[in-house]
């Protein structure tokens, strides 16, 4: 029984580090760039894109909040702490800017900094409830690529069924991961993965 639990624990530690809230960008320019016609864009411009997205997305506010963990001496489960958590907000919010005002710089088509205009519009929606009340990001971020996939359906055509499909399963695997971590409520989750539908609908069309 023991050896089940730490074995179902440490599978839920897994599936929240692989994804993590900062891949919601990379998903989400993958995406297009294979059910649009944007697939048939240079396979080297489509790179440098995902490069430059990585570094400002992923690589960087991953490495900060990892040295201000280590610095403050807390585990991951002790920077899941609600008052804990907006320093880490803070980091992300200021590396999503750079990278929009970056691809911005560089005159990258508008629809693909569009992504990163929405996952950095839900990190700041995200870091205002959490100043009341704590959110699952997580779950925000996976409902950020649920939602981006409904508006890349509409303008670009494809159907997105099986896309949501895996999404879905996805959303409840992590969701579930967040809930056995003791990270999270069922609420948290439910709310987390809603904000992330509507922020990345809004952020994409309208930002």
């Amino acid at each position: 029984m023991i050896k089940r639990d730490k074995t179902i624990i440490l599978t839920a530690r897994v599936v929240s580090l692989v994804f993590t809230p900062f891949y919601l960008p990379i998903l989400g320019l993958i995406a297009l760039f294979t059910l649009s016609y944007l697939r048939l864009m240079p396979w080297r411009y489509k790179l440098q894109v995902l490069i430059i997205v990585y570094l400002f997305t992923v690589l960087l506010p991953t490495a900060l909040i990892h040295l201000y963990r280590r610095y403050q001496g807390w585990t991951l489960i002790q920077l899941g702490n609600k008052e804990r958590r907006m320093v880490p907000y803070v980091i992300s919010i200021l590396c999503y800017f750079a990278c929009a005002y970056w691809m911005d710089y560089l005159h990258i088509p508008h629809f693909m900094s569009n992504i990163v205009t929405a996952a950095l519009f839900i990190q700041i929606v995200c870091a205002l409830i959490n100043v009341w009340w704590k959110i699952s990001a997580h779950m925000a971020a996976i409902g950020g690529v649920a939602g981006a996939l409904f508006v890349f359906a509409e303008v670009f055509a494809f159907n997105p069924v099986w896309w949501h499909c895996l999404v879905f399963v996805v959303a409840g695997i992590l969701g579930t991961s967040r809930m056995i971590l003791r990270q999270h409520t069922l609420l948290q989750v439910v709310v987390g993965f809603l904000v992330g539908i509507v922020c990345a609908i809004i952020g994409i069309i309208f930002l």
